[in-house]
């Protein structure tokens, strides 16, 4: 009679917990965002300055921001999607290039809100930073890919898309009971800024390295059951 090796178990309920975890994760996310863009679309929906304050002569580089950013958010969430991506590669290709296309608009709508912006410079200066985050990140993961490393393409898109939710992280950050009481805005609002990409990045990178000291270290002790298998089993009757 075959015996189960019992010490493969253990892995299948982690491979089920890992996409359960991710799924939930997900969830969130989108869950998230659609708030986000939603207050977002409720307060300028309404053409009028009272609606706008110090946007409103600089509207259309709002817009622009907003709508790339919008396309970005959408198209992020899908192509993390596993099904997309082995069933409908070509899917999964063109939803890529209309991500980058959606970032180059968010970002020259966030160029043009800089320029003009009357923000103190420290302010401006987080702005940059996330703008210029998000297309290292980007290009980054698009050299990836086009040299054929799909895992490391993987990654740094998964980075791209944590600094595309920076906005609504930002929002998050300042909601927190007591946190815009820490100090005045001028401090507090480029710092949350600098860290509604810079922290999520870094505890993925943190996340990334444990999990390959894991694997590595999984590789060293050999593949589960391998030291049961060795050992001689008693003959049966």
């Amino acid at each position: 009679m075959r015996r189960v090796d019992l010490a493969q178990v253990p892995g299948s309920y982690r491979r089920l917990l890992s996409v359960v975890l991710l799924v939930l994760a997900w969830s969130m996310v989108v869950v998230a965002a659609a708030e986000f863009l939603s207050i977002a679309y409720q307060k300028y929906a309404h053409l009028d300055a009272g609606s706008y304050g110090m946007f409103w002569t600089r509207r259309e580089w709002l817009w622009t921001h907003i709508g790339g950013g919008l396309l970005t958010i959408v198209l992020g969430a899908l192509q993390f999607l596993p099904g997309i991506r082995r069933r409908y590669p070509r899917l999964h290709r063109w939803m890529g290039r209309s991500f980058l296309l959606g970032m180059l608009v968010a970002c020259a709508g966030a160029v043009g809100l800089i320029l003009t912006s009357p923000a103190p410079v420290a302010i401006r200066i987080a702005f940059a930073s996330t703008a210029l985050a998000w297309l290292v990140t980007a290009f980054m993961g698009y050299r990836a890919i086009r040299g054929g490393q799909v895992e490391m393409h993987r990654r740094w898109m998964i980075g791209c898309y944590l600094v595309t939710l920076a906005p609504v992280t930002f929002r998050a950050l300042i909601r927190i009971p007591g946190m815009m009481e820490i100090a005045s805005p001028m401090v507090m609002i480029p710092t949350l800024l600098w860290l509604s990409w810079a922290v999520p990045l870094m505890v993925y990178g943190v996340g990334q390295f444990m999990v390959g000291r894991t694997r590595t270290s999984d590789l060293r002790r050999g593949p589960p059951g391998a030291i049961a298998s060795s050992t001689p089993e008693p003959e049966s009757a």
